[in-house]
This record gives structure tokens, C-alpha cells and sequence, in this order.
């Protein structure tokens, strides 16, 4: 361990610690700075196979992955993380189009930026996904039962994206997959609010062109199906969204 991280450790202030991946070494040197200002930790890699050694090496609390790299691109490095780890992971590119976006979401990336950005913005989005897991984890004693694949379960409540299926009090309740997808994601992230615009985006899509009504369409619908339960309940955050509240 670094000299640097054991005295972190003996003055009980251990800090987050960020792998940066990027084969341009000026813009990973300077988001290194832009983080170590914040009081973050840094490692660099330069492409995909150190990457990965890094990775087992350093084991960070977040990486920020670039999407070209020499040898390994950054969607297989994201795989093969994904493979023994949830470490929030935020894709880098000078890409732009939807499809890359949604591949990276869909391979199992955090979040997704657009070169150049804002160095604050940057800041920000780690600090915020940061935020999110240290709040998940405090919650864990309230946080439903993980059963193999994607499922979901609570008292009187299964979501089993895997095969697509809910069962509420013992009865499987026919629903399309928007609606279960929409309940599945709130599900997975207790007592978290969520917007309108949020949702539409996780549920339907960065390319979805629709009204947000439609959110509160497929919220009106799940709730006809499944009423709350004595713990938990999908609740309305006015002005904002909404939120699986879990008391």
C-alpha cells in the first residue's frame, strides 16, 4: 500500500479512490487534478489491459472508463468488470450517438459523458454516484432479498426481470414490460426519488420521444395491480416524481 493511503488509514480519513482510463494522457492527468482538488484519490491507465490489472490492483470505488482504448476497448473492459464487481463505472466518450449511449447503460456503465465536459459537472457526477452507493449501503437492512438473476423481493412483492414475471400475495400478476421494468427499477432503488424526465430515460431510453405523462400513465397502471404493502409503497413526490418507499 502507498505510503500516502496508510496514513490516510491511520488518521481514520481513507479517500475515495478513482481509476481513470484514458489513452490520452494529458486529459487523465487533468482529471486527476480536477479530482485530487476534491480530496479524491487517483490511479491511471492507459488502456484496456492495464486497466483491468489496475483494477484487481488498486480497487477503486469508482472508474472513469473511456470507450476507445488500444487492444481492449472500453465496453469490453466494462464487461469484464462486470464479471465480480459493482463498482460504479462512468463511460467517457467523444461519441455522441444514442446507440453508443444505450450500450454502454445496457452493459452495465453508471452513467455516460459526452466529450469535452465540464470538469465541475464531472466532479459533481462522481460525487453524486458516490452518494447513492455510501446511502444504498446504509439501507442495506432494508433492501429487498436478491435472488438469483434480477429479482427483486419484498413482503407480498416478487420482480423477477429475468424471466419478466410479478407475483403480489401469491398470485403471478400479468403485466406488460414497460410496466414491469418501470417497478423493477424503482424496486431496485429504495426510498430513492426519481423525476419524471429520470425515469423516461432509464425506462424507455435517451432516443424516447414521448410526453412524461407517460410515466404517470404506467405508475396509475401498476398501482391498479398491486396495491401497497405493509412495508413498502410506490409513492408520489409532488413536484418532482416518484419513489419506492420502503419504511
Amino acid at each position: 500500500m502507498h505510503a500516502a493511503a496508510l496514513l490516510e488509514k491511520e488518521n481514520g480519513m481513507e479517500k475515495k479512490k478513482i481509476l481513470i482510463v484514458d489513452d490520452d494522457e494529458n486529459i487523465a492527468e487533468l482529471i486527476s487534478l480536477y479530482l485530487i482538488k476534491e480530496c479524491f484519490s487517483t490511479e491511471i491507465a492507459v488502456n484496456g489491459e492495464e486497466a483491468l490489472d489496475k483494477f484487481r490492483i488498486y480497487q477503486p470505488h469508482l472508474i472513469l472508463l473511456d470507450i476507445m482504448l488500444p487492444g481492449i476497448d472500453g465496453y469490453d473492459v466494462c464487461r469484464e468488470i462486470r464479471k465480480s464487481s459493482n463498482v460504479p463505472i462512468i463511460m467517457l466518450s467523444a461519441k455522441g450517438e444514442v446507440f453508443d449511449k444505450v450500450l454502454g447503460l445496457k452493459i452495465g456503465a453508471d452513467d455516460y459523458m459526452i466529450k469535452p465536459f465540464d470538469s465541475n459537472e464531472l466532479v459533481a457526477r462522481v460525487q453524486a454516484i458516490l452518494r447513492r452507493v455510501g446511502q444504498s449501503e446504509e439501507k442495506r437492512g432494508n433492501a429487498p432479498v436478491e435472488e438469483p438473476g434480477e429479482c427483486v423481493t419484498y413482503d407480498g412483492l416478487t420482480v423477477n426481470l429475468t424471466s419478466y414475471s410479478v407475483v403480489y400475495d401469491g398470485v403471478p400478476i400479468e403485466m406488460p414490460p414497460k410496466e414491469l421494468e418501470l417497478l423493477y427499477f424503482l424496486a431496485s432503488n429504495p426510498n430513492q426519488v426519481f423525476t419524471r424526465e429520470q425515469l423516461l430515460d432509464k425506462i424507455w431510453g435517451y432516443d424516447y420521444i414521448g410526453d412524461t405523462r407517460t410515466v404517470d400513465v404506467h405508475v396509475k397502471r401498476v398501482r391498479e395491480k398491486i396495491k401497497d404493502g405493509a412495508n413498502w409503497n410506490i409513492a408520489t413526490v409532488w413536484g418532482i416524481g416518484y419513489k419506492f418507499e420502503v419504511k
